[in-house]
């Protein structure tokens, strides 16, 4: 059986490669121009905040390379302050942080599934 923390990360991953994917060859305007693509780079933004909220803390202790709080801080800006969504700031994480974060995330994924 999965551990359900290496689940969780799987859908992080998961999420953040559909980011860039919808993301790749555009830029900033791109997001007021295109409701669905903001939209839906919100959404895969709550997806990771989501799934990093259900790792276990110790899963989070042991992998403290990954910024969980502030993941599952974005989440609960993005669901609760969804009548004020900033887009620079969610455009600023696409750019400069899901690519970091999707390495690591990579990282864990790897160090699990060689045990």
């Amino acid at each position: 059986m999965l551990n359900p923390d290496i689940v969780r990360v799987k859908h992080m991953i998961d999420a953040a490669e559909e980011i860039l994917y919808f993301t790749s060859g555009k830029n900033r305007h791109d997001l007021d121009i295109n409701r669905m693509l903001s939209l839906s780079i919100v959404h895969l933004l709550e997806i990771i905040g989501e799934a990093a909220n259900k790792v276990s803390p110790e899963f989070r202790r042991k992998y403290d390379k990954i910024p969980w709080k502030s993941i599952v801080g974005m989440r609960n800006r993005l669901i609760h302050g969804y009548y004020d969504i900033n887009l620079d700031i969610v455009w600023k994480t696409v750019v400069t942080d899901i690519p970091p974060l999707l390495e690591e995330l990579k990282k864990v994924v790897n160090v699990q599934d060689a045990k």
